[in-house]
């Protein structure tokens, strides 16, 4: 049976004109090892995918650099035709090279044939909304944006893509972005353990931009981690469960994308994240981060 959308934890909130659960599901893992290749269990992973629609979730985060093109291919061999509700967002500035790296891809011309690529391995006429991955695997840096973020905007005119966004960016960066075309979202890393873009989820929210925060459980030390498991000892739920509840209860604007190639943990991350937090829960988790 399908849940509905609404019953998923966190409910849902707009992207630009697109309307998606604020609990999503993101790709990556459903690559091979290192993100490279393809999956060692095809069927597994294609089950995933399914079960997430069925479920209820509308808002599935890819990249063609998955793989690469895996998790595209994937999604399009398990899903398309897709639902009118559901909305593939991709991410674009990066590709792979032989050795597993992620080396950039920002020039006019990359951005241009990642934007054909997705369109191609996802078979959509346009996409509903494009990152610009900024930075590198190490994280942001303080650079210019401008070039490619306007070819993302032209891309944008030509209605191959709906609604942009930023991924892997500084304050400075979405600015820079927000003054060259309207932005919808932005995707960091961002968790209990790693609060630095906490004033830019609260000014994203106030001017009803999304945040999507990236690796959950990434960077806790061990004694962070061992805050982690009291709260969620204490509430007999997982470490991910809280950090994923923590995240919806941070702001409305927050939408989640746990990545898995599990079924049955797929389903326990949507519990997980229903769980809700008291008042003494939400201020241990955020000594964490302080």
């Amino acid at each position: 049976m399908t849940t509905l959308s609404t019953s998923l934890p966190g409910g849902s909130r707009t992207l630009g004109d697109l309307r998606v659960t604020r609990f999503g599901y993101g790709a990556m893992q459903l690559a091979g090892p290192g993100v490279m290749g393809p999956p060692a269990d095809r069927d597994g992973a294609l089950a995933v995918l399914r079960e997430a629609v069925a479920l209820g979730i509308t808002h599935l985060d890819t990249s063609g650099a998955y793989g690469p093109h895996v998790t595209n291919e994937l999604i399009r061999a398990a899903l398309h035709p897709y639902p009118g509700s559901l909305h593939v967002v991709t991410k674009v500035g990066a590709t792979r090279d032989g050795d597993g790296g992620w080396p950039v891809a920002r020039k006019p011309a990359d951005v241009r044939r990642q934007v054909h690529d997705d369109l191609g391995t996802l078979g959509l006429e346009a996409l509903d909304l494009v990152y610009l991955r900024m930075g590198d695997a190490t994280g942001p840096r303080p650079e210019s944006l401008a070039e490619p973020f306007q070819t993302l905007a032209e891309l944008q005119q030509q209605g191959l893509v709906r609604h942009l966004g930023v991924s892997n960016a500084t304050p400075d960066q979405v600015a820079e972005a927000r003054s060259i075309a309207p932005v919808v979202a932005v995707q960091n890393m961002y968790n209990l353990a790693h609060r630095h873009d906490d004033a830019l989820v609260d000014d994203l929210a106030a001017d009803g931009i999304a945040y999507v925060p990236f690796f959950p459980l990434g960077g806790f030390t061990p004694l962070q981690s061992a805050a982690l498991s009291t709260v969620a000892a204490r509430r007999g739920a997982t470490p991910m469960s809280v950090a994923l509840a923590w995240l919806l209860q941070r702001s409305p604007n927050v939408l989640l994308i746990p990545g898995t190639s599990s079924v049955a943990h797929l389903r326990e991350n949507v519990v997980g994240a229903g769980l809700r937090l008291a008042t003494e829960d939400v201020a241990a988790l955020d000594r964490i981060g302080r």
